[in-house]
């Protein structure tokens, strides 16, 4: 459908999961792309993929920790395309889990650092260049953890994760005069490595599949179609919104 045709979109995280069907869907979709995320080799076969398919990509592996990063990602829209009008920035930790007393200083940091701090720095730079561009759509992934529910043992990722929300508000409201949207997208669990990773046993997956309504987790491409959606002129008025896409965790009791 074309629905971001020749517009310009940067994506982190890009190198599995949640990113990497987000930047192919984007691609089918008319954009071009910049693509981010610390591995170069899964960048670059995610860029051939969707040359191959016949869209525009590129590529800058980095860490969304560095405010130098944030800046060369816009920097090398800029210069590849012209312009940046989307950017959904993705990337993100588990962070340092178990027991809330006994989770190091460092595991704190490092949790906020990537999943906040980072997110800051990329929409920094990116909300600078859209208000060049005249307006644009900047998306975080947040996560319903520390938003409509809890789990004992994560507290760097619920804290991270929810502050994105207030940062999507106070973004929204400071910049929407000029054109600029900001949403969060607030995903349920989804079949990723990093789901895999903290649930690698059939009990612990059973678990997390029943506290869905719909009694079963996402995959990553049914979660880009929203983010799609919010960067998309079918969300023009949809600013400031923690939009969750949870298969209905957050309202089940059964």
């Amino acid at each position: 459908m074309n629905r971001l045709n020749e517009k310009v979109a940067l994506v982190t995280g890009a190198s599995a999961g949640i990113g990497r069907a987000t930047a192919l869907l984007f691609a089918a979709e008319g954009a071009r792309l910049v693509v981010g995320a610390r591995r170069q080799h899964e960048l670059d076969a995610l860029v051939a993929e969707i040359r191959e398919a016949g869209g525009q990509a590129v590529a800058l592996a980095g860490d969304v920790r560095s405010e130098g990063y944030a800046r060369d990602l816009v920097a090398l829209a800029v210069e590849t395309y012209g312009r940046l009008d989307i950017a959904f920035n993705n990337a993100g930790v588990l962070g340092e889990g178990g027991p809330s007393t006994g989770v190091s200083e460092a595991g704190w940091n490092d949790a906020l650092a990537i999943n906040l701090t980072g997110a800051f720095l990329g929409a920094k730079h990116q909300v600078a260049q859209m208000l060049a561009n005249g307006g644009g759509s900047v998306i975080f992934t947040s996560t319903f953890v520390g938003y409509t529910v809890a789990f004992p043992g994560t507290a760097a990722y619920a804290a991270s994760k929810s502050g994105l929300i207030g940062l999507t508000q106070a973004l929204a409201a400071e910049y929407g005069p000029q054109g600029v949207r900001v949403n969060a997208v607030l995903p349920g669990a989804v079949d990723t490595d990093m789901y895999r990773e903290k649930n690698d046993t059939q009990e612990s997956q059973a678990f997390i599949t029943g506290l869905h309504a719909l009694k079963r987790i996402a995959r990553p491409e049914e979660i880009a179609r929203s983010v799609l959606y919010l960067a998309s002129d079918d969300s023009s008025f949809v600013t400031g919104t923690a939009a969750l896409v949870d298969g209905g965790l957050s309202i089940t009791r059964t």
